[in-house]
């Protein structure tokens, strides 16, 4: 999620059979309706797989904060790295009830990429987020 002054622009993809996607098309444009709500709908193909990238997780947890996903986002497009997969949860800390915010990724990142100066910058950007973060490969 991106904000655009007052605005917030959400970027959702969606995978499903033809008729459940059409549905959904028209649900959106009824919400829409009011002139309060604009989507923007784009179909797409399958992407053709891309043998030259690796697969790695990427794990945070960190007390919850505003712009984690947007940093987060920002960093690896930034370098070309595929965001393949994103999950986010809030929940309160064990001990102190403190709000805090997990995301796990799965990057895929092109074999041209210096893993180790992307691990410094990463854990750097982490750093200056105060985000606590795992990168490591995910072995198939």
């Amino acid at each position: 999620m991106t904000s655009l002054g007052s605005e917030f622009a959400i970027l959702m993809l969606v995978s499903g059979n033809w008729h459940t996607l059409n549905r959904l098309e028209k649900g959106l444009n009824k919400l829409g309706a009011d002139d309060s709500l604009t989507f923007s709908i784009r179909k797409t193909g399958e992407r053709p797989d891309q043998e030259d990238r690796m697969p790695y997780a990427v794990d945070v947890v960190c007390l919850d904060q505003q712009g984690i996903v947007f940093g987060l986002a920002n960093f690896f497009a930034a370098r070309n790295i595929e965001i393949a997969d994103v999950a986010t949860r809030r929940y309160a800390a064990a001990h102190t009830g403190a709000p805090m915010f997990a995301v796990q990724m799965v990057v895929n990142i092109p074999a041209s990429v210096h893993l180790a100066q992307l691990r410094e910058e990463f854990m750097e950007m982490c750093d200056q987020m105060n985000l606590d973060a795992i990168l490591e490969p995910i072995k198939t």
